[in-house]
């Protein structure tokens, strides 16, 4: 690179910067286009609509309820991956959506849960089961009769998907569509139906909700592979209406509206503003760590986590992410993971000068042999984020998100800004080797020779999960400690005499519920417009719901006839725990086959799939151990951890297949393994020591829900920075040298 063209690169790169930076504080134009304080926020952080459904059943059964809860979770999914929906009472659903003001304009587009089917035309006999009446089909028949004569071909609850979307017909025209995907059994019972009508001209199945045909389409050809597509729609509202009625209408219980309310958010600014401050102070710590250590490199480096973290709140709102508590804390955890990747090439950089290359020579070199690890580590991550998306709900897809929009960005700041930046700072006429630093030799550390010694603490770690939560099983009645998320609890409606505001109820009002029901995470949400104060807890028994009954009308003289308790269900329902299960599985068997293929060997593999489950496993101990609160936050961060470990064992596997490619004696084995840990040790110490200052940061300036999530998440790097310095290559080399027959 020519210096004018150096000059010009970091001139760019200062107006960049700072435009990025103007973008994400401030936003563009009047509306503040692109600000971070226009990011769709949850429950926790913005607030949002409260709806409670009551099922037309009198006593409907729990597998019923459990059904109807589960694919409403999915219909809701479609505002925000944050929403939530749990039972409240024996027959009553309620329905949490962030982010919206208007309760009435989600009751209407998401229409009232009833009963949805798909009815057959029979006109062979002349007689007919709709009239075309108007633009609206009227049914001659009760439901009752079309279910004994056979003219109800499918129920909603058939029906696996209904999504609207735009083709290109014949004629190369935009339509309007809804693809339909059935269940196995409606697929069956749909090409039996399509086969009969098309082959005997009985050319129209109307699918009949609510009292009325919402659409008549006629029948093209049999359709026997489950996938069915309805046209004629005249723009894409009217598709997406359709297509929203289907999808509510699979439901197994029909559901009235019982009440609707706007609710605030759960936490007050206190809890976005420490969480900011927390992030900022981080990074700036961060930076200049960098800078102390790498020098103009560790500038680069700065320069581009500015980059990186504005270009992750844009794109935020660019793709409009619902981002949560937990979801803030997982930002700034990533920030602090980005720094992996520039750790990685400038100690490369250092190691090619103290090989005797010159500057320029040790920059490109640097970037060339720091790329597979990055390029390794962020895909198996990657992989993990797809999956958990592709397959999770909830909570989950939304961490998977998050998780995948920060590693692609990472990628780009670190192979692509950094890069560039890099080499201008050389062209402008930086290339004294005293600004880039050498790196020290060191003698090797003899891991492998206190394999056993490691091995043995690691069980002891590991083993301390299962008794734990054994003990306390057998104590408490629960291996660990469950918060409603997870097990449900009790909701208390409250009306005060006074409007308080979200500030003033945990100032005031949440001490006390907390001391008398012995719960440290108490949910207090309020009601816009009135004076109601929803507060949810962990199961309350008869005896203690009198007593914080007459707490609340001794502390705030309220009416105890205005005060009205409910028992509710998880949010965290077995369906989605099943989904994150199921998700966190196949995500690893896919991590564990992409190693394979580019290590060419299992035990590279098979080791870094150990080394994760020993993470897992230690932090599951902790939170038996220690009693943190298992909820929404235990999900994120064990994904977490999953991506940490998996991206800090990448790292040294890296560096044994490198050296391996240069020293294939066998005898040198050992020596090679304690040699790749050293020349990878700076690495681990430096990205687990920035990661950990960003999340010790949240935890002593965050609010107790975000230390909590902290917490568990700072044992983890702890771990995961010494499994994969202790275990990973000492494992490895273990089934390298055991393990005769070649698994490669």
């Amino acid at each position: 690179m020519k210096k004018s063209r150096g000059i010009l690169v970091l001139v760019l790169t200062v107006l960049i910067t700072g435009f990025l930076v103007f973008t994400s504080a401030v936003g563009l134009g009047p509306t503040g286009t692109g600000a971070a304080k226009h990011i769709k926020t949850g429950l926790d952080l913005a607030g949002g609509v409260s709806i409670t459904y009551e099922a037309s059943k009198k006593n409907p059964t729990d597998d019923e309820m459990a059904d109807t809860i589960y694919k409403l979770q999915k219909r809701v999914e479609q505002y925000s991956s944050e929403a939530q929906v749990y039972k409240e009472g024996t027959n009553r659903i309620n329905v949490e959506i962030p982010g919206v003001t208007d309760a009435n304009q989600i009751l209407e587009e998401l229409g009232k849960p009833g009963s949805l089917y798909f009815i057959a035309h029979k006109g062979s006999d002349g007689s007919e089961n709709y009239t075309f009446n108007g633009t609206e089909y009227v049914l001659n028949k009760t439901i009752e009769e079309l279910q004994e004569d056979g003219s109800i071909v499918l129920t909603g609850t058939e029906v696996k998907t209904a999504k609207a979307a735009i083709i290109e017909n014949d004629l190369k025209n935009k339509e309007n569509v809804v693809d339909l995907t059935l269940t196995e059994e409606g697929t069956t019972k749909f090409a039996e139906a399509t086969k009969a009508a098309f082959e005997d001209s009985h050319d129209s199945i109307g699918i009949y909700y609510d009292g009325k045909f919402v659409s008549v389409p006629n029948v093209n050809a049999e359709i026997k592979d489950g996938n069915a597509q309805i046209s004629g729609m005249k723009d894409s509202a009217e598709a997406e209406n359709l297509a929203s009625t289907i999808r509510i209408g699979g439901l197994k219980l029909e559901l009235s509206e019982l009440r609707s309310n706007v609710v605030a958010a759960q936490l007050g600014e206190e809890a976005i503003a420490s969480s900011v401050k927390a992030a900022g102070i981080g990074l700036a710590l961060v930076i200049l760590f960098m800078i102390f250590v790498y020098r103009i490199p560790g500038l680069v480096s700065g320069i581009a986590l500015v980059i990186y973290t504005c270009l992750d709140l844009i794109c935020l709102n660019a793709f409009d992410l619902t981002l949560t508590l937990p979801g803030i804390a997982g930002i700034i955890l990533s920030i602090g993971m980005a720094v992996d990747a520039n750790v990685i090439i400038y100690a490369r950089i250092q190691e090619e000068i103290a090989l005797g290359r010159n500057v320029r020579t040790a920059i490109q070199n640097g970037f060339q042999k720091a790329f597979s690890a990055i390029f390794d580590g962020n895909i198996t991550t990657l992989i993990a984020a797809f999956v958990l998306n592709w397959l999770g709900s909830g909570t989950v897809k939304g961490f998977a998100q998050t998780l995948a929009l920060g590693i692609v960005l990472s990628m780009f700041t670190a192979l692509v800004v950094s890069r560039f930046i890099a080499y201008a700072m050389f062209a402008v006429g930086i290339r004294d080797e005293k600004f880039y630093g050498r790196k020290k030799e060191r003698q090797p550390v003899r891991f492998l020779q206190k394999r056993k010694i490691f091995f043995a603490v690691s069980i002891i770690l590991v083993l301390c999960a299962p008794i734990a939560m054994g003990v306390f099983k057998a104590s408490t009645g629960d291996a660990l400690k469950y918060s409603l998320e997870f097990k449900g609890g009790t909701s208390t409606n409250v009306t005060f005499n006074e409007n308080m505001d979200i500030k003033e109820i945990d100032a005031k009002v949440v001490p006390i519920v907390e001391e008398v029901t012995g719960d440290n995470n108490v949910q207090a949400t309020k009601v816009v417009g009135t004076n109601q104060v929803i507060i949810k807890t962990i199961t309350l028994d008869v005896k203690t719901r009198e007593a914080l009954n007459k707490a609340l009308v001794d502390e705030f003289d309220v009416e105890e006839d205005l005060i009205a308790t409910e028992s509710i269900s998880s949010t965290v329902s077995n369906e989605m725990r099943a989904d994150a299960v199921k998700a966190v599985v196949i995500a690893t068997i896919l991590m564990l086959l992409y190693i394979w293929l580019r290590f060419k060997d299992i035990r590279f593999a098979s080791s870094a799939v150990v080394a994760l489950l020993h993470d897992v496993l230690v932090v599951l101990a902790f939170y038996a151990v220690a009693r943190v609160s298992v909820g929404n936050t235990f999900i994120a961060c064990m994904l977490t951890i999953v991506g940490y470990s998996i991206n800090a064992t990448i790292v040294i596997f890296d560096r044994i297949r490198e050296n391996m490619a240069v020293s294939r004696k066998k005898a040198d084995l050992e020596e090679l393994v304690n040699n790749s840990i050293t020349q990878t040790l700076t690495r681990s110490i430096y990205t687990s020591l920035t990661t950990f200052i960003m999340v010790f940061l949240l935890f002593v300036l965050g609010v107790s829900s975000v230390r909590e999530f902290a917490l568990p998440l700072m044992v983890g790097i702890v771990c995961g920075g010494y499994s994969s310095v202790c275990i990973t290559g000492a494992l490895w080399y273990v089934m390298k040298t055991k393990i005769k027959k070649k698994m490669a």
